[in-house]
């Protein structure tokens, strides 16, 4: 289909965010450099979490100075000083768009240690602590959807720390999700200076129905492969639009309060059957952001095909493939509190990977 240009892509109304980060790709030895992602193809913020930061320092030589002069340190302050270096320096790239987006756009994430996902307290001291070190005002903070995550989520953003909630998989806890953030800015002494996301994940829903679906190997499941995911993200965004429409926030609106973009994660296809851009041109919306990986925005550019708005108006659709799974006895609940589970899971494992590789190369 030819290259997508830089034109359209800045013309959607999704902002597109790179799910990815290292010391390469900010200096610019990275094949893909940030600073040309930003400059050609419509990068407007960068996502990180426990695995990308694993991956990126474990395979980096860019690491290896920093490593060998802290020898003597624990491996959590080393850590700690990488990957906030990484990203205070992604900040600082991006700062220009944060300027002229007025704060929308120009975001970085950082997550906290995802072994804190079930303590409220400590969750909210690694937020204070990552906003204090990093001391960009385009940061975000990261806070796994836990139920211990929700209070969490509320009191940062009350305390004026932009926030980024990730690990969304249910429409039940993306509601929770909105429900702490209005808190959280309602309690706010100045409402305007605080941005947040929340972060849906996309892919990982579709790989457990369609485990089902397959496994049921009726006419009936079969319609329904690879239609999950996306009919649950566009009655998220149907959730997004009825809670932003309510007397509550219009009061809040008022005092110059911004709303919680619903961000698409985890939007890179599984499934090599499947549009590999699917989980962008078919989620794109006003007041939303992709956060992709390098080779889902590459294939984007490359032949994806935008169309405009793919979500509103579309929710009875949705409503129908639900209902669809249900018949199946298949039930998404079930899945997304599974997902959840998971994802922690696999946060804490990437974390406890990444203490490992910097613990064996502190001792070189």
């Amino acid at each position: 289909m030819g290259l997508v240009s830089l034109e359209v892509l800045q013309g959607c109304a999704t902002s597109f965010w790179l799910d990815d980060l290292s010391r390469a790709k900010i200096s610019g030895t990275d094949a893909h450099s940030l600073p040309s992602r930003i400059a050609t193809s419509a990068v407007v913020g960068v996502t990180t979490n426990p695995s990308i930061f694993s991956s990126a320092i474990s395979n980096g030589s860019e690491y290896a100075q920093d490593i060998e002069q802290m020898k003597g340190s624990s491996v959590d302050d080393v850590i700690e000083k990488l990957t906030t270096d990484d990203v205070r320096a992604a900040c600082d790239l991006l700062y220009p768009i944060y300027k002229t987006s007025k704060g929308i756009d120009g975001r970085v994430s950082i997550e906290v240690d995802p072994r804190l996902a079930h303590d409220t307290d400590a969750t909210i001291e690694a937020g204070q602590r990552l906003w204090k070190l990093i001391d960009r005002a385009n940061v975000m903070i990261k806070v796994p959807a836990t139920i211990e995550g929700l209070p969490a989520i509320t009191a940062l953003l009350a305390q004026g720390i932009s926030v980024n909630v990730t690990l969304i998989f249910s429409i039940k806890r993306y509601g929770q999700v909105i429900d702490a953030f209005i808190k959280g800015a309602s309690q706010c002494q100045d409402p305007s200076k605080i941005h947040s996301v929340a972060s849906f994940f996309i892919s990982r829903i579709d790989s457990s129905i369609d485990a089902k679906l397959k496994e049921n190997g009726s006419p009936d499941a079969t319609k329904l492969l690879g239609k999950a995911a996306i009919a649950n993200a566009h009655l998220a965004y149907q959730l997004f639009e009825d809670k932003f429409n309510s007397p509550q926030w219009s009061a809040l609106a008022t005092k110059g309060a911004h709303k919680q973009r619903p961000l698409w994660a985890s939007t890179g296809v599984k499934d090599p059957s499947y549009p590999d851009t699917a989980y962008v041109v078919e989620l794109i919306a006003p007041d939303t952001v992709n956060t992709m990986p390098q080779s889902t925005l590459d294939a984007l550019i490359d032949h994806g095909v935008l169309r405009g708005d793919t979500i509103t108006g579309r929710y009875q659709d949705a409503v129908e493939v639900l209902k669809g799974l249900s018949a199946l006895n298949i039930s998404l609940d079930d899945v997304t509190a599974e997902l959840e589970i998971d994802g922690v899971k696999k946060f804490a494992q990437a974390w406890s990977e990444l203490q490992n590789n910097v613990e064996t190369a502190l001792h070189k």
